[in-house]
């Protein structure tokens, strides 16, 4: 049997940094022949070099400023949003948390029989 071969990589966190880089990169390269724009327009519309977008999309090592510039002009500034969230909500952390809180003692032991008045 055959398995379809996938091109949509998985990043998480066991994926090595050289992976990463070349996965985003692929990633760019792809929105970027989506939209009918050879590197030369892109790495216009970005201020940055022709050479510094073709590294980019290689997988090569970057700058921030560089994918700043980049996803600016995709107009997709909302993805540098999703990286970092102002407002990041773990689960865990949040149980954690919970578990560090002093628990408020009601009078008597702590033991809860079920059968206390309200």
């Amino acid at each position: 049997m055959n398995a379809i071969k996938s091109d949509i990589m998985q990043i998480d966190h066991l994926t090595p940094e050289t992976n990463i880089l070349s996965e985003l990169g692929r990633r760019l390269a792809l929105i970027r022949k989506q939209r009918g724009w050879p590197q030369t327009r892109l790495a216009e519309e970005a201020g940055i070099g022709v050479a510094t977008l073709r590294r980019i999309e290689g997988g090569h090592d970057s700058q921030l400023e560089s994918w700043l510039k980049l996803l600016r002009a995709l107009d997709m500034t909302s993805a540098i949003d999703a990286i970092l969230p102002e407002n990041f909500s773990s689960p865990m952390a949040e149980a954690l948390a919970q578990k560090k809180r002093p628990k408020s003692s009601s009078s008597g032991s702590g033991v809860v029989w079920g059968d206390e008045a309200s």
